[in-house]
């Protein structure tokens, strides 16, 4: 079996904000202090990389162009407001079922965008043993993974997307000890280290709650260029963006 290509671009959620920057900031004060979890800083993410991943690809330059021009075709409103439709519809269809008569309420949801609220902490990984850390944004709506599904078709339908056979899980990448200089790689010889993992049970209990950012307007989706590079005069970093496509489009 050949080997999987590899990915060279991302489609993903963008996310940002104050809030989302001053609780990120306080959660690295508190991991990374020799008084508390004492972790490397290189494990907590940049502000910057912070996103909801939709899918992978690996592209050449014809599959960068066509990947942008299927994104910059995508209408955000009408695809949310699809979202919501079917979401009342369900919503409509479950009711009667139970009620077993007609429904009568004519409520209806414009598209007026996305907002989302991050909450608490999960691993990827068994706790004792981890090595990516996530918070998984609310969607009390219960739009926000048929939107994000409606996002990935038309990259699917085309073959630009990779097919990881797996739910969407939806998520931002806090801690990822991948990153940690010194603490995987190659050792002597080109033999591989042991990945570093991290007893994450105390800390995942402590922020189980945590309130990354509530009511975050969402207001893009972009598509990125694997790896992240640092922002000059900041100890920020960021993705580098091919395109994107705002709710205004």
């Amino acid at each position: 079996m050949p080997p999987k290509p590899t990915p060279t671009h991302f489609l993903c959620i963008p996310l940002a904000g104050a809030q989302l920057s001053r609780a990120l900031a306080s959660f690295r004060a508190d991991v990374t202090s020799a008084m508390s979890f004492g972790l490397p800083e290189d494990a907590v993410r940049p502000l910057g990389t912070l996103h909801l991943t939709l899918g992978v690809m690996s592209l050449k330059k014809d599959g960068v162009d066509q990947a942008v021009d299927i994104l910059r075709g995508l209408k955000l409103r009408e695809l949310l407001a699809a979202s919501r439709l079917a979401k009342a519809a369900n919503t409509s269809a479950a009711v009667l079922a139970l009620s077993g008569g007609d429904n009568n309420s004519s409520q209806s949801s414009e598209a007026n965008g996305l907002a989302l609220t991050i909450r608490g902490l999960h691993s990827i990984q068994p706790p004792a043993k981890a090595a990516v850390l996530y918070a998984p944004p609310s969607d009390p709506e219960g739009i926000l993974y048929g939107f994000c599904k409606q996002l990935q078709k038309p990259f699917q339908d085309c073959g630009l997307m990779i097919d990881e056979n797996r739910p969407l899980l939806l998520h931002a990448t806090i801690i990822n000890t991948i990153y940690v200089k010194n603490g995987g790689g190659s050792g002597p010889r080109g033999k591989r280290r042991e990945k570093l993992t991290i007893d994450a049970r105390d800390l995942l209990s402590r922020y189980d709650d945590y309130l990354w950012a509530e009511n975050m307007p969402i207001t893009r989706v972009a598509l990125c260029r694997m790896g992240a590079k640092p922002i000059e005069g900041t100890d920020d970093a960021a993705y580098e963006v091919e395109a994107e496509v705002g709710f205004e489009s």
